[in-house]
């Protein structure tokens, strides 16, 4: 399974993909501790001191949030799955 990743995330890990073993009939909880497992430093961008991912971090299963979609980090994955990790999306012209 891969996960995408972007902007300082993908800049974080040093890659803009990174492939887990998880795949159809694991969870979304083991592809996820497998991304923090391969890229420790990760973890203090996505996760707030409890260990939860931070509210401004946008998880993707699909193109849809599996917290509010699927069952969470419960949700097991199927073949064709893509999976994705966004920060904060800022606004702005981009000029500077």
């Amino acid at each position: 399974m891969d996960w995408r990743l972007f902007a300082n995330l993908a800049e974080a890990a040093g890659t803009r993909q990174v492939t887990v073993e998880a795949g159809p009939g694991d969870t979304f909880e083991t592809a996820f501790d497998q991304l923090l497992d391969a890229h420790p430093e990760l973890e203090a961008e996505v996760l707030d001191d409890e260990g939860e991912i931070r509210d401004h971090i946008r998880v993707l299963r699909n193109d849809h949030d599996p917290f509010v979609t699927d069952d969470g980090y419960d949700t097991v994955l199927e073949e064709g799955d893509e999976l994705a990790l966004f920060p904060p999306v800022s606004g702005g012209c981009g000029a500077g």
